[in-house]
């Protein structure tokens, strides 16, 4: 029972932190990356669509990315989502393709930008945190039920923080991470 209790708060701190890992590559660095565009929604067909679906997004060149549209109708919708968005990017059009160049950050950019990394941090530790209060009341709850002794309880209690340790350690690393490269000039 403690550890399956263990098991799937491991579980759960575990896709707080790869939600993370994802939230961050959404934040613009000093490169392009195609996962820039993910939270880009263009109206297609009647729905929203995530851009990705109606195109095809590579990187060219290092600071920019070219998106190539299955259908060559979705250009102005497309073009719409882009100045939507707030990445900041002017879409330029040729034909079926659509080119944005990325400008180099500016310093106070890189500190915004950073503070919005430090903040999806914290959001994760509090997530984490909240796995660990809803296994330590799991356990709680067995002790109470008597289906565990006071011992078994301290000890999946120390277990559980050890976790929690782990996931925030492992949060930190990759904030920092991302900060640095960041901060790269």
């Amino acid at each position: 029972m403690i550890n399956d209790i263990k098991q799937d708060a491991q579980a759960r701190m575990a896709k707080s932190i790869d939600a993370l890992r994802h939230t961050l590559t959404t934040i613009r660095t000093g490169r392009a990356s195609p996962a820039l565009l993910d939270g880009i929604k263009v109206k297609a067909y009647g729905t929203d669509t995530p851009l990705n679906q109606v195109a095809s997004i590579s990187v060219s060149e290092g600071r920019s990315l070219v998106i190539t549209l299955f259908d060559k109708n979705m250009i102005k919708e497309v073009e719409k989502s882009i100045y939507a968005s707030d990445l900041g990017l002017t879409p330029t059009t040729v034909g079926t393709t659509i080119r944005l160049n990325l400008p180099p950050l500016t310093e106070e950019r890189r500190k915004e930008l950073a503070k919005t990394v430090s903040k999806e941090g914290e959001d994760s530790k509090v997530a984490i945190r909240n796995v660990r209060r809803d296994a330590n009341q799991e356990v709680a709850r067995l002790l109470k039920d008597k289906a565990i002794t006071e011992d078994e309880d301290r000890r999946a209690q120390d277990e559980i923080q050890k976790l929690t340790d782990k996931a925030i350690k492992d949060v930190d690393e990759v904030v920092k991470l991302k900060e640095q490269e960041l901060m790269a000039v």
